[in-house]
């Protein structure tokens, strides 16, 4: 018997651990009934694995994380494939706010096109806090 005609294989299972095998498949039977690699499964990429991405391609776009500020964090909803972002950030005043929140969603939409493989309609960036060096010299004479 050969594996495409249902033959136990070398690790035990009938299909050689592909997935199984179906006889007479959508093909007639011309490939073994064997199901395509590309036809079988799905591949799940968890909403808190997203927002890592997110996160990391935030704090890739602005540079630093300013002096006594936080790292950015992101939020996300994933829905038919498609994932809309909510990035919250510090950053450093004075600075091109507007630029620093483009250069965001950039880079932002374009890790997670390209790691998760989804499409990103919506990056929303909030910007939760500026950071001048007048206030980090406040915050370090409070603190000691």
């Amino acid at each position: 018997m050969t594996p495409g005609a249902g033959a136990a294989t070398a690790d035990g299972g009938p299909d050689g651990g592909y997935g199984g095998i179906v006889d007479g498949g959508p093909d007639g039977g011309t490939t073994g009934g064997r199901i395509g690699a590309g036809d079988r499964g799905a591949t799940v990429i968890a909403d808190r694995v997203v927002a890592k991405i997110a996160a990391q391609a935030a704090r890739e776009a602005i540079g630093a994380v300013p002096e006594g500020g936080r790292s950015p964090h992101a939020s996300v909803a994933v829905r038919r494939g498609a994932a809309r972002v909510r990035v919250s950030l510090e950053l450093d005043y004075p600075s091109d706010i507007g630029l620093q929140c483009g250069a965001v969603r950039r880079r932002v939409t374009e890790r997670v096109e390209t790691l998760a493989g989804m499409t990103v309609p919506e990056v929303s960036v909030l910007v939760e806090r500026l950071h001048s060096a007048e206030t980090r010299g406040t915050a370090r004479r409070r603190t000691r």
